[in-house]
Parts: structure tokens; sequence; C-alpha cells
């Protein structure tokens, strides 16, 4: 098994003034289409562009897209009067004046959705890993989602909404928490039982295609992937691939225990949703609910245990200086404890920005 990887990344377009958001009125997509083909695409909101790898054989070859990807599209953006930021929220842009991508498909959700579409100004972190077999990627989405709030605590990159601290390391998860068929997935035994659900969503009229089943993980209804969508766009190029490389990883070990008929314990979603909660909340710095001893725990130690886990696979991955990198994380905090600690020094959001700027070309 390869284990390949594919990671999609959505970026603020930010006005260099005002540093707020702004429409680009898809002139950053038009010309980095000519470079980068199809890796790039519009998202809902005309202030967002979003990017795709490749298929990756490893990790290092995800660098090196990642790597080409901010820096084409920041180049491209600069060059158009335009600057480009990572982080899962911008920290004072309003929602209500941003303009939507004129499309019959985004025209369509808006029209369903309403507000809660309109409102859905938030930019994410997609990874992909190959798994041909579907029996088995149901399997491992089934055990990955108790790894999901660790994931998702080590990414937080979103304290702000509209002007304001909102206490939450990642305020990101809870606007899109209003979209339907969102959050932590239940589990499926057989593939059988999911394509059962998905057509009956479908026969019902609630969706016309699966992509619009929104989990923080599911097997992607297109491509032979796992996909993890848990986590906000890191800050850094750095923490992408470290996150990136945890959760191939991750689905390596899971999958290398399930050959030698050895199982995860598979935890209920109200449970996980618990330690979810907490990790948007909290980020590295609270404590989650360790079931197996059915106590809490700090994060950060959690976080230790979960390397320690995957250890064996690191190695066979080519990715130890990536999973290394997840303890410089720990040390430093995250993207979220960045923001929060400029505001602290500046109260001014508009040098938060700034930073995030500066950040999200760093090492390119």
């Amino acid at each position: 098994m390869d284990f390949t990887l594919g990671i999609e990344e959505e970026y603020q377009v930010i006005c260099p003034n005002t540093r707020e958001l702004i429409s680009h009125d898809q002139q950053i997509v038009i010309e980095a289409a000519k470079v980068l083909d199809e890796q790039v695409k519009a998202e809902m909101h005309q202030a967002v562009v979003e990017v795709g790898t490749n298929i990756c054989r490893n990790i290092s070859e995800a660098r090196s897209e990642i790597s080409k990807l901010r820096k084409s599209i920041s180049s491209i953006a600069n060059e158009l009067g335009f600057q480009i930021g990572a982080a899962g929220t911008h920290p004072f842009s309003k929602w209500e004046t941003q303009l939507i991508t004129p499309n019959p498909r985004y025209d369509e959700i808006v029209n369903e959705l309403q507000d809660t579409a309109r409102s859905n100004l938030i930019f994410g972190l997609h990874v992909h890993v190959g798994i041909s077999d579907k029996q088995m990627a149901l399997h491992l989405t089934n055990a990955m989602r108790y790894f999901l709030p660790h994931l998702y605590a080590l990414s937080t990159n979103s304290p702000f909404w509209e002007g304001r601290n909102t206490g939450f390391k990642s305020f990101r998860s809870k606007v899109f928490d209003k979209f339907p068929r969102t959050g932590i997935p239940g589990v499926f035994q057989t593939v059988a039982e999911y394509e059962h659900y998905v057509n009956l969503l479908v026969k019902t009229n609630c969706i016309d295609n699966p992509k619009k089943i929104w989990w923080d993980i599911r097997i992607h209804p297109f491509f032979p992937t796992l996909e993890v969508r848990i986590c906000d766009v890191p800050m850094t190029i750095e923490e992408t691939l470290s996150i990136a490389a945890l959760i191939q990883a991750l689905v390596a070990k899971l999958y290398k225990l399930r050959t030698q008929n050895l199982n995860f314990m598979l935890y209920h979603r109200a449970l996980i949703n618990e330690n979810k909660w907490r990790a948007g909340r909290y980020g590295l710095d609270g404590k989650m609910i360790d079931f197996g001893k059915e106590t809490e725990v700090d994060t950060r130690l959690l976080m230790m245990e979960l390397l320690d886990f995957v250890d064996d696979m690191v190695d066979e991955l080519g990715s130890r200086k990536e999973i290394e990198h997840v303890k410089t994380m720990l040390e430093k905090g995250t993207g979220a404890d960045r923001q929060l600690a400029i505001f602290a020094e500046t109260n001014d959001l508009t040098k938060v920005v700034d930073y995030i700027v500066e950040q999200t070309i760093l090492g390119v």
C-alpha cells in the first residue's frame, strides 16, 4: 500500500491597504490556471482561492507541491495588487459584505442554505490519503474518527471572527457546524450500508450528489481516497506538511493493525464530539478525554502519545522531519496561539493580518 497524498488548501484574498478580505473577481484563478492548470480553482466566496496538489507519492513530493502552490498564488496575487493569507477565518472582515462567485452550483447552495451558506466564510485544509479498497477505506475512516480532535487541536488557526476574539482557538468549525451533514460521522459497517445511506439522501432530494456530505472525514465520492476535512488551514507550510504527514502515518498505522487482525477501538460519535469541542475551544492548551482510561489528559500529552503510536510507520513513509516538527508546534503553539499573541502585543487586528500574510509565504 502506497498511502499517496493529496493536499487542498483554501487561502484568503486580502486588500494590502485595508487588510480586509476582497473579491479578486477570479483574476488570480484565471492567471494561476495558465501555469497551474486545474490545481487552482474558485470557491463560493470571491475572496477565496483554493489550491490542490497533484497526487504525491510521499511527503517530500507534497512539500515541493505546496511550496510551489503557495509561492505561485502569492506572486500572482501580488502582481494583481492583492495578498494571500492562510488562516481559518479572517480576523475582522464581515461576511455580509463579501461577494458570491456567480456559478449555478453556488447559486443552488445559497438558495437552499441561505445565510448559513453566505456566512460560511472559512478556510480549511483537506488531506487525502490514497486507499483503493473501499471497504478498507471505510474501516479506516471508522477508526480515524477517534483521532480527529487531536488533528483539529494541532491545526487551530481561527480565534477571531468579525473583529472579535471569540474565546475559541478555532471558530471556523463553529461557523461550518450550521451546515447540514457536517461534523464527526457515525460508524458504517459496510460499503453497502454507506451507499444505501447516500442513495436514500439522493432519492429523497436531500442532496443531488455525495459531495454534499461535508463530514470531518469521509470516503471521497469520486477519488479512491480517505479525506480528512476537520482542520483549519494552517498558517505555515511546515504546519500543513506536519499535519498531512501525521494523517498519512495514522492511516498507515491503522491499516497495519487491520492487516494483523488487530482493531482500534471504535467510540461513539457523542464521545468523540466532546473532544472535538474541547479542541476547538482550547486548542493544545486544554485537556481531552482518554476514553480507554476514562479520564482527562492534557492535550499535549495525548499528542505525544499519538506520535509514539505512529512512530513505527514514520521512517517507512519518509516523514520523520515533518513528524518531528509536530513537537515544535506543541512547544510554540498553533496559528491561533500566535495570532492571539500578536493581538495581545499590538491590540491591532490589522497587525494580525500582516503577520498571517508574512507567515503564509514563510519558507517558500
